[in-house]
Formats: C-alpha cells, structure tokens, sequence
C-alpha cells in the first residue's frame, strides 16, 4: 500500500509541477551556467548509493569551493534562482522522480550523504532499514533548526511505528511547515555537516540496516 502511494503521489505530483518546472529549468539556465539538475550520491535503504535529485540552486561546481558540503543563509554560492527554489522549498522537488523509480519514499528519514552515512554508529544505521524520504517526522518538527540527536530520535520513531496512517498524517503536516517557510537553515542561518567525515570507516557499511526527548506521534 505504501509503495503504491507513492508510485499515485509521484506521478500526480510530477503532472501537476512539470509546467512550473519547465519555467524553472529555463531559469536556472538564463541565471547561471551549468545544469539544471544536481545530482548528489546519496544512501538509500540499507546504505544503497543512489542519485537523488535537486534543482541546481548554487554555481556549477559548489562542492569544491566555499564551504563545501555545508551551507548558509548568506552562502555567496547560492543564485538568484537557487534562493528562491529554497524558499519555496521547490528545489527539492525532483524527488518525486526518485520516489518514481523507487529510490526514495515520499515519507521517510532524510537521506544523507554517502561519507556521512559511512559515519554511523549501530543506532544511526537503523535509519536505513526504511528508503528515504522526500518529508518525514523530522522534517515537520522543525527541519534544520533541531540538532542531530533531535533528528536521529524523530527518524529512529518513525522507523520502529512507521504505518501508512503516520505516512498520511506526516504529508498532511507537511504543507503546513514548507509554507510557514522557517528553519530552512539551522542556528546561526548555516546548514552543517551533521557528522564528523574523517575516521574509519565502519565495518560492513553499507549492508547494515538500522528530539533529545521522545518523536511524539505526528
């Protein structure tokens, strides 16, 4: 039932928004150079490296210049197109594609960098078990602005009384928290890295599967 959700919410979504997204690659084209798309390796269920997909909203070739992986409010990296996409949150969008073809989930912990998933301790792991989500309890409870621990617990929740009525009550919150357009960046109006990259990395990766208080039910 889950997949097949998301399989209807995909395809619905991708019909309503490909107008606007026409608009929005012409933009991001007539704006900067470089591709529409970003295309960031990612770990899906049980650490399987994917490519998820972003409108492109920094210049072409970010990740090796500034401030790397990490991010700001203030980041001159970002363009003109690239600050509206995040306001809007639209720029996260193309996902649905991913959810499409099976990779992500429209609900589900956020996916993470493969180097930082690379990172995770046993506990962290178990936020794997379940494909990532386009939104998830962690989104809706305040996105960037909780700390790692706070996220960690809102996904470990979900993945232990994950069902398909919790899937619906998180989609139904989350317009609700894009609108409200707050905590796109974290304390300080910068995005971290959530975990230290340099350290061995841990035996078995990637085949293992999985708020400082309690995720309440959304």
């Amino acid at each position: 039932m889950k997949r097949a959700t998301d399989i209807a919410g995909a395809l619905l979504g991708i019909l309503l928004l490909a107008p606007l997204w026409a608009l929005i690659a012409l933009w991001i084209k007539l704006d900067s150079r470089g591709p529409v798309f970003f295309r960031l390796r990612v770990a899906g269920k049980d650490g399987r490296p994917f490519e998820e997909l972003k409108f492109r909203t920094m210049v072409d070739g970010a990740m090796e210049i500034g401030l790397g992986r990490e991010t700001s409010a203030t980041d001159p990296r970002i363009t003109r197109a690239g600050r509206w996409l995040r306001r809007t949150s639209l720029d996260e969008t193309p996902q649905l594609l991913n959810v499409l073809r099976g990779e992500m989930s429209l609900v589900g912990p956020r996916a993470t960098f493969l180097e930082v998933a690379a990172q995770y301790d046993q506990r962290e792991r178990r936020r794997l078990s379940v494909p990532p989500g386009i939104t998830g309890l962690a989104q809706v409870r305040g996105r960037n602005s909780i700390s790692w621990p706070e996220r960690v617990q809102c996904d470990l929740w979900y993945v232990t009384h994950h069902s398909y009525w919790l899937d619906w009550k998180i989609l139904l919150e989350t317009p609700r928290a894009l609108f409200a357009r707050r905590d796109i960046y974290g304390p300080g109006g910068q995005n971290r890295a959530h975990k230290p990259l340099p350290g061995p990395r841990p035996a078995g990766f990637p085949t293992g599967v999985g708020r400082s208080r309690a995720a309440p039910p959304a």
